[in-house]
């Protein structure tokens, strides 16, 4: 085999397939600097930030073929340790261009196309937009009409935040020619081209889907077609699941908002169903239905991350109620006076370490794992915070990487689960909490 590079050699790239399309399906792993179409090899050269970056990649796609536009290409390291400017002689690499990569840090608020339009257009006229969300973040392709525009934009803005203390750009040159938009969206916007429609014929326009869509798939090793609804939680999936999937779960859900019926009108509120569903995904809004006050409608950040919910918690006992959890015939909820809105709540798990939280995903258990506790916090005052909820059978506090954390084991799950509910993201000495079902059998 050879040698790790941090340059990606991609076989089998039809014509069909842009430059884009290739940037997409590496973006979740990492920065790519370069990129070079070698067209009559039905080949390219791609060059990752770093080694680690390329190796992520390489043993994905090793369990998982790669698809693009119904075509499998074919993935390794390159001879080359790093393309040097013959290699690039379709790249740009670290030069000047029209068009940026913008990654955006501490993103506590959402960022959408029009929003970077307003924060870009004052420095020249801006053509294009593409948003995407790969595991470390949320990042975009801005496209100027002259190249001086984007240099001067990435002088006056790189460091630079877009709200105060938070969402900071970090802008870098992308050596594409051209970014290729096919929806006017949220998410994606071609200024030149106003007609285009807002979703693809047929599929409902989703928070948090990448304009990707389904045009990838991949193919697992045992033959099976998995269909990741976006390419964004692809790294984040692989790193958690092996390259797999859990069982029962098929990966190829669209539907991100969950309706769940029977639950307990006098104790439910939505910043409870918040504490149990934000384990399996980011919460987009919830909503409490006032002509049937036992159901809720839930909108999750993707497809995915809503069958992960319904999978796990079908049929948990929550305030001494049996919980029924199924896909909602809609797509997503009205933003409105009887929604509570959490798609930019801090309290969501994965926008950071999504690869830790989807691997931490199970059905409620017996025992809950409390961190981010004040770092003085004894045994005594962590059983008197939850056992109002259980008989508490045993416990423990230790230190990990140097903070506090704890275990808690109730005598069922439900009470583990009611613990969850309302102890989670309480605040104890100065700590907000947070409050995950353990996978241990016992402490």
């Amino acid at each position: 085999m050879t040698e790790p590079s941090k340059v990606v050699h991609v076989r089998n790239v039809g014509h069909e397939i842009s430059e884009n399309d290739l940037l997409q399906l590496f973006q979740p792993f990492g920065v790519i600097t370069k990129l070079v179409m070698l067209r009559a090899k039905n080949q390219a050269l791609l060059q990752m930030q770093d080694v680690p970056s390329a190796v992520n990649a390489l043993q994905f796609y090793a369990n998982i073929q790669p698809s693009i536009r119904g075509r499998n290409v074919y993935v390794q390291f390159s001879s080359h340790q790093e393309l040097t400017t013959m290699d690039q002689s379709q790249g740009r690499g670290d030069e000047p261009n029209r068009i940026l990569l913008v990654t955006i840090h501490h993103m506590l608020y959402p960022i959408t196309v029009d929003v970077l339009f307003q924060v870009f257009s004052p420095h020249g006229s801006v053509e294009k937009i593409v948003t995407f969300q790969k595991s470390a973040g949320f990042q975009a392709l801005i496209q100027f009409q002259s190249r001086q525009s984007a240099v001067n934009a990435r002088s006056t803005l790189q460091g630079r935040n877009i709200y105060d203390g938070c969402c900071q750009l970090d802008i870098q040159f992308s050596n594409l020619d051209e970014l290729q938009v096919n929806y006017n969206n949220d998410r994606s916007r071609d200024f030149t081209n106003p007609n285009l429609p807002t979703e693809q014929k047929g599929r409902p326009s989703q928070p948090g889907y990448g304009d990707a869509g389904n045009m990838y798939a991949a193919q697992g090793s045992g033959g099976r077609a998995v269909g990741f609804p976006q390419m964004a939680n692809a790294a984040a999936i692989a790193a958690a699941f092996g390259g797999g999937l859990p069982p029962g779960i098929t990966g190829t859900n669209e539907r991100s908002t969950v309706l769940v019926s029977n639950l307990n009108s006098d104790r439910i509120d939505e910043d409870k169903l918040f504490n149990l569903f934000s384990i399996y995904g980011n919460i987009v809004r919830i909503k409490l239905l006032r002509n049937k006050p036992d159901h809720a409608l839930i909108q999750m950040g993707d497809g995915f991350q809503a069958e992960l919910a319904v999978h796990f918690l079908k049929g948990a006992v929550l305030f001494e109620k049996q919980l029924e959890v199924n896909f909602s015939k809609h797509p997503h909820i009205t933003q409105g006076a009887d929604t509570r809105e959490y798609i930019s709540s801090n309290l969501n798990r994965f926008n950071r370490n999504a690869a830790k939280n989807y691997r931490y995903c199970c059905s409620p258990t017996k025992i809950i794992h409390l961190s981010t506790l004040p770092q003085d916090i004894t045994e005594e005052e962590i059983v008197n915070l939850v056992e109002e909820h259980g008989t508490v059978v045993n416990s423990k506090v230790f230190e990990m990487s140097g903070k506090k954390q704890a275990l808690v084991q109730f005598e069922n799950e439900e009470q583990a689960t009611e613990a969850l509910v309302c102890k989670n993201a309480t605040t104890l000495s100065g700590s907000v909490i947070r409050i995950s079902f353990s996978q241990l059998q016992n402490i």
